[in-house]
């Protein structure tokens, strides 16, 4: 398993689990966003955007197990286009 692809996963499961922390937070709160729960989902948008650079990254070797790298970006896709709609959803 490639390194990259590893990384790319861990970092698309701390992306997904801060974003489900920051809207819970927010939920409980009667919608009101606090600033730190703001920060923490630009954070993981910054997580999310490098995790899939290094999942694509390790996608292209060559012989290698594809688990960590198809797994990487699948988690950091998915949790982009959940902070997409978010922001869209925020702007309506």
């Amino acid at each position: 398993h490639p390194k990259k692809g590893i990384f790319s996963s861990a970092l698309g499961m701390i992306a997904a689990v801060t974003v489900y922390i920051a809207v819970k937070r927010t939920f409980e709160a009667g919608g009101e966003a606090q600033a730190n729960d703001a920060a923490a989902v630009i954070l993981a948008l910054i997580y999310c955007a490098c995790g899939l650079v290094l999942g694509i990254m390790s996608r292209v070797e060559k012989d290698i197990f594809k688990l960590f790298p198809n797994l990487g970006i699948m988690l950091n896709l998915l949790v982009l286009i959940c902070i997409i709609g978010i922001l869209y959803l925020g702007l309506i």
